[in-house]
């Protein structure tokens, strides 16, 4: 079973850049198709970007552009590159694994992690 455990998340001025980690464990990393998903108060959960086990990746349209999804397969950790921060990206952040497909679609997935806040101020 994977075990994900995110990092990174904090307090940052509108402008700014972050970069959120995940730590897998439990699988052969380089086989997992991983997401990064947000949610906000009040809001449902939303799919951010994905990178499948070949590296193809895919964003939503309100961060393409701005974040970077990245897999690090010798150090089994997946990376979301965030810049250009606005405070409508205010969320917790999860990171999310499948051993199969996926996309921004939560329902491939079915390993999360416990979330990693950011916040984002203007």
């Amino acid at each position: 079973q994977v075990q994900l455990v995110e990092s990174g998340g904090g307090s940052v001025q509108a402008g700014g850049s972050l970069t959120l980690s995940c730590a897998a464990s439990g699988y052969t990393f380089s086989k997992l198709c991983m997401g990064w998903f947000r949610q906000a108060p009040g809001q449902s959960r939303e799919g951010v970007a994905y990178i499948r086990d070949y590296g193809s990746t895919g964003y939503a349209d309100s961060v393409k552009g701005r974040f970077t999804i990245s897999k690090d397969n010798a150090k089994d950790t997946l990376l979301l590159q965030m810049a250009s921060l606005k405070p409508e990206d205010t969320a917790m952040y999860y990171c999310a694994a499948v051993s199969g497909y996926c996309n921004l679609n939560s329902a491939f997935y079915n390993a999360w992690g416990q979330g990693t806040q950011v916040t984002v101020s203007s």
